[in-house]
């Protein structure tokens, strides 16, 4: 049983990554008033590690999607896997090809991943557990986690928005 109401404890959940940071600082602000080169330094490096996970938190935040659409997204060994109703599908990481935010009939955000020889799979962005798609999505290579946090500013009269496109490389003959 909670003593906390389902949108207060949803809240607290969403955002326990700034919280963290914040108790960090907090930590790193009360190790620096100990005095000393040696507390000074070590509560120093404190905020400073706090200040780059809020960093990683904002962009996190800003990544979650709003709403309710269905399915359910999991992300597990380098391998997306979204189960939903009609439409599901898997795509490896390494078979990724082309990543791209498009917007359906109704202006709600899809990310939609081609892969090579298997078909495209189109995730819903506000999907249960899509939030995880985000360090999935930074891993590919030559992924700008900047640009990818910047596509959702986009609104639907705007456009299609290709994210990331794995670059071929000609064989050596």
């Amino acid at each position: 049983m909670s003593f906390l109401r389902p949108e207060i404890r949803a809240l607290l959940d969403r955002s326990r990554e700034m919280l963290a940071a914040g108790g960090m600082a907090l930590a790193g602000g009360w190790v620096f008033t100990f005095g000393g080169w040696f507390f000074q330094g070590l509560g120093l490096a404190l905020l400073l590690l706090s200040l780059a996970l809020a960093y990683v938190a904002i962009r996190r935040l800003r990544f979650l999607a709003h709403g309710a659409a269905p399915g359910i997204v999991q992300v597990d060994e380098g391998q997306i896997t979204y189960l939903a109703p009609g439409n599901g599908g898997f795509v490896a990481l390494s078979e990724l090809t082309e990543l791209e935010l498009v917007f359906d009939a109704d202006g709600a955000r899809l990310w939609r991943l081609a892969q090579s020889g298997f078909p495209t799979v189109t995730i819903p962005a506000a999907a249960q557990g899509a939030d995880a798609l985000f360090d999935a999505f930074v891993s590919l290579p030559g992924a700008r986690p900047g640009h990818i946090v910047a596509a959702l500013d986009r609104t639907p009269d705007q456009g299609p928005v290709t994210v990331w496109r794995r670059e071929r490389h000609p064989a050596l003959t």
